[in-house]
Protein backbone atom coordinates (compact mmCIF):
# COMPACT_ATOMS: atom_id res chain seq x y z
CA UNK A 1 0.00 0.00 0.00
CA UNK A 2 1.60 3.24 -0.99
CA UNK A 3 1.52 6.13 1.52
CA UNK A 4 2.39 9.52 1.43
CA UNK A 5 3.04 11.93 4.74
CA UNK A 6 1.40 15.21 3.93
CA UNK A 7 0.38 18.40 6.81
CA UNK A 8 -2.92 19.22 6.90
CA UNK A 9 -3.32 23.19 5.95
CA UNK A 10 -7.35 23.40 7.80
CA UNK A 11 -6.98 21.05 11.44
CA UNK A 12 -10.68 21.02 11.40
CA UNK A 13 -12.02 21.56 7.83
CA UNK A 14 -14.37 18.09 6.76
CA UNK A 15 -12.39 15.94 9.14
CA UNK A 16 -14.89 13.17 11.12
CA UNK A 17 -13.60 10.80 14.06
CA UNK A 18 -13.79 6.97 12.23
CA UNK A 19 -16.43 5.16 13.61
CA UNK A 20 -13.59 2.33 14.83
CA UNK A 21 -11.88 4.82 17.12
CA UNK A 22 -11.51 4.21 20.60
CA UNK A 23 -14.09 6.17 22.82
CA UNK A 24 -11.66 7.09 25.77
CA UNK A 25 -9.71 9.93 23.95
CA UNK A 26 -6.49 7.06 23.37
CA UNK A 27 -6.82 5.78 20.11
CA UNK A 28 -8.51 8.70 17.98
CA UNK A 29 -8.40 8.59 14.40
CA UNK A 30 -10.17 10.94 11.69
CA UNK A 31 -10.56 10.91 8.09
CA UNK A 32 -11.64 12.99 5.30
CA UNK A 33 -14.42 12.15 2.92
CA UNK A 34 -14.71 12.97 -0.69
CA UNK A 35 -11.26 12.56 -1.85
CA UNK A 36 -11.97 10.28 -5.28
CA UNK A 37 -8.24 8.81 -5.17
CA UNK A 38 -6.80 8.40 -1.74
CA UNK A 39 -7.89 8.90 1.98
CA UNK A 40 -6.72 11.48 4.51
CA UNK A 41 -6.03 10.00 7.63
CA UNK A 42 -4.47 11.74 10.87
CA UNK A 43 -4.33 11.49 14.91
CA UNK A 44 -7.33 13.64 16.23
CA UNK A 45 -5.16 14.35 18.98
CA UNK A 46 -2.58 15.86 16.60
CA UNK A 47 -4.93 18.04 14.08
CA UNK A 48 -2.09 20.33 13.07
CA UNK A 49 0.58 17.06 12.43
CA UNK A 50 1.24 15.07 9.27
CA UNK A 51 -2.10 13.31 7.50
CA UNK A 52 -1.59 10.15 5.83
CA UNK A 53 -3.12 9.82 2.29
CA UNK A 54 -3.76 6.66 1.92
CA UNK A 55 -5.27 5.08 -2.04
CA UNK A 56 -9.17 4.54 -1.83
CA UNK A 57 -8.34 1.19 -2.40
CA UNK A 58 -6.00 0.29 -0.16
CA UNK A 59 -8.48 2.03 2.03
CA UNK A 60 -11.61 0.03 1.23
CA UNK A 61 -9.43 -3.58 1.14
CA UNK A 62 -8.37 -2.28 5.39
CA UNK A 63 -12.10 -1.27 5.88
CA UNK A 64 -13.72 -4.55 4.95
CA UNK A 65 -10.64 -6.54 7.08
CA UNK A 66 -11.77 -4.62 10.42
CA UNK A 67 -15.25 -5.31 9.53
CA UNK A 68 -15.05 -9.07 8.58
CA UNK A 69 -12.50 -9.03 11.70
CA UNK A 70 -9.06 -10.08 9.57
CA UNK A 71 -7.28 -7.43 11.11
Amino acid sequence: MARKTTHATSPRSGWRKSSYSNGDGGSCLEVQDHHPTAVPVRDSKNPGGPTLLIPAAGWSAFVIAVQDGSL
